[in-house]
């Protein structure tokens, strides 16, 4: 089966979810039109990891919607995963592309260096993340970047993924300047109506 295009909403669950909240919030941004879901969770241990997981896994096969897991590539080929997304702390991506075959999404956190994009799309990578874009609650540390990397690396012809701090009026910028995915955790997840805040940055593409 074709996989769907990588251009839309890239749905981050938030670390705070976890059990029922987590599996109603992520049934809802799917449903809402999320075309990427991806479980980040690096403080709950593994065996709830794992049950999160497998229960994403089933909820995102039932809506379409392309389900990926952060760091964890054996996480990720347990419960069936459509693929990895992967940090600089997270190892090299041709090791992660040689570990999760050649049909597995990889994603690479590029963060505002376009040479790592470069050597990412080297590597085998699907898609390419910048961010933070703006200022972030979820990761208040992370470095800037600038909105004019994505056009920088439009030759590698990757889709490309803006991260942090991206609210829906954020959004029309980033598309234009060339975002083809936007990453987004707590304007979707901390929306009273998960679902229409979901449809209404999909109306965006």
């Amino acid at each position: 089966m074709a996989r769907k295009p990588l251009r839309g909403l890239y749905a981050v669950t938030p670390e705070a979810l976890s059990g029922g909240a987590l599996y109603r919030a992520a049934e809802a941004a799917c449903g809402g039109g999320a075309v990427v879901l991806q479980y980040r969770n690096k403080s709950t241990d593994a065996a709830q990891r794992r049950t999160d997981a497998d229960a994403l896994r089933a909820i995102t096969t039932v809506c379409g919607t392309l389900f990926v897991i952060n760091d964890d590539i054996e996480l990720a080929r347990a419960c069936g995963a459509d693929g990895v997304h992967i940090g600089r702390d997270d190892g090299d991506p041709a090791r992660a592309r040689a570990r999760l075959g050649k049909d597995a999404l990889l994603g690479v956190s590029c963060y505002d260096d376009p040479a790592l994009a470069r050597a990412a799309a080297a590597a085998g990578a699907d898609y390419v993340a910048f961010g933070s874009m703006y200022a972030s609650g979820t990761k208040p540390q992370a470095p800037p970047a600038a909105i004019t990397r994505f056009a920088e690396v439009a030759g590698l012809g990757l889709p490309r993924c803006a991260i942090g701090g991206i609210t829906l009026a954020r959004a029309p910028e980033l598309i234009a300047a060339g975002a083809d995915l936007l990453a987004v955790v707590s304007d979707l997840f901390d929306a009273d109506d998960i679902a229409a805040r979901a449809r209404a940055y999909a109306r965006l593409f």
